[in-house]
């Protein structure tokens, strides 16, 4: 049994990791702020499937409250600590960039003091497959340069590895980094595309197509993703004796830290991601066809080889099957027959 800090424990993902974490005979305090970027009540749905199941406690706290999370740090005992807490989204960033500084910025530096300070075994950390910016060479590998973000979101989030390797250097806090690609799945965001266009879809509405529908993104199911990471947070990361300043590879280090991708290892074109939640709803969508957005990348895909060495473990789950299942879940939640 671990005591584990889990931050965002309200989010999707951080909500769907908690509940595994349980399962499995884990102490979880759930750390949240519980803020209004979108449906508060989606929280709330959220943290009602944990609270009063043995071993997790919801703490309701701002990692930007140095004080506060001083605090539960110096309380809580944590052998890993996982920090999904982060102000998300690419298109938000152009219009509200001071909340990424604040919220991941900020907010990680108080999580990285916290584990210095307490001796935290394992620091696991959300970091984002738009780190790869503008890189075009196929798939992305955790091994390649990222030195060219596209929005600041991503640069907040390659700030984070930045950040999380520097105190595993000076401090020997083990640290892990996983770049997700594009998670969907039931008790997802309303922000992302699945959510958007299936709420649409349903209403009658005409949905947005960015980049003409030409848009690829390597969807990444949840119940794969929790277990990735539930993988990841039992693969404590050592030095690599092989690591060379004079190769340096950007993956690993002399000090213990380490980085991964988790995606599905297969990018779907967003006209076919529609195509296959058209057949899901059994209704067809009106779509406006639009150019790319400032800040999106025109495709991600994921070189997962590293995990699979490492922790035994590819994402696997079709999107025919993840879509059927968030539109059960969704017509379920929201009462729809």
């Amino acid at each position: 049994m671990k005591k584990v800090l889990v931050t965002g424990a309200a989010g999707f993902i951080g909500s769907s990791l908690s509940a595994r974490l349980l399962d499995r005979g884990d102490e979880v305090a759930g750390l949240d702020n519980i803020n209004d970027y979108y449906d508060v009540n989606l929280k709330f749905a959220r943290l009602k499937g944990l609270e009063g199941r043995k071993g997790f406690r919801f703490v309701k706290l701002d990692l930007q409250d140095r004080a506060g999370v001083e605090r539960l740090f110096a309380e809580g005992g944590f052998d890993v600590v996982v920090n999904l807490a982060a102000q998300a989204g690419v298109r938000y960033s152009l219009k509200n960039p001071y909340s990424y500084i604040d919220s991941n910025i900020v907010g990680f530096l108080n999580v990285l003091e916290g584990c210095r300070h307490n001796n935290v075994g394992h620091l696991v950390f959300a970091s984002s497959s738009s780190v790869y910016g503008a890189n075009t060479k196929m798939p992305f590998s955790v091994h390649d340069n990222v030195d060219h973000p596209v929005s600041l979101y991503a640069a907040t989030k390659k700030a984070n590895e930045l950040m999380a390797h520097t105190y595993a250097s000076l401090y020997k806090i083990p640290s892990t980094g996983l770049r997700f690609f594009t998670v969907y799945g039931p008790w997802g965001r309303p922000d992302m595309a699945l959510f958007l266009f299936t709420k649409a879809i349903l209403e009658n509405r005409p949905i947005d197509v960015f980049n003409y529908g030409k848009m690829r993104r390597d969807f990444t199911y949840i119940d794969d993703i929790v277990e990735g990471v539930v993988r990841v947070i039992d693969l404590v990361p050592a030095p690599n004796p092989e690591w060379s300043g004079d190769r340096p590879d950007s993956a690993s280090s002399y000090a213990p830290y380490r980085l991964y991708n988790i995606g599905n290892n297969n990018p779907v074109e967003l006209l076919r991601f529609i195509e296959v939640l058209e057949a899901a709803l059994g209704r067809k969508a009106e779509k406006n066809l639009m150019p790319i957005q400032a800040g999106d990348v025109p495709a991600t895909f994921a070189d997962v080889d590293d995990l699979m060495k490492d922790a035994g473990f590819k994402p696997s789950t079709s999107i025919e099957e993840g879509i059927g299942k968030f539109v059960q879940w969704y017509k379920d939640y929201y009462g729809i027959r």
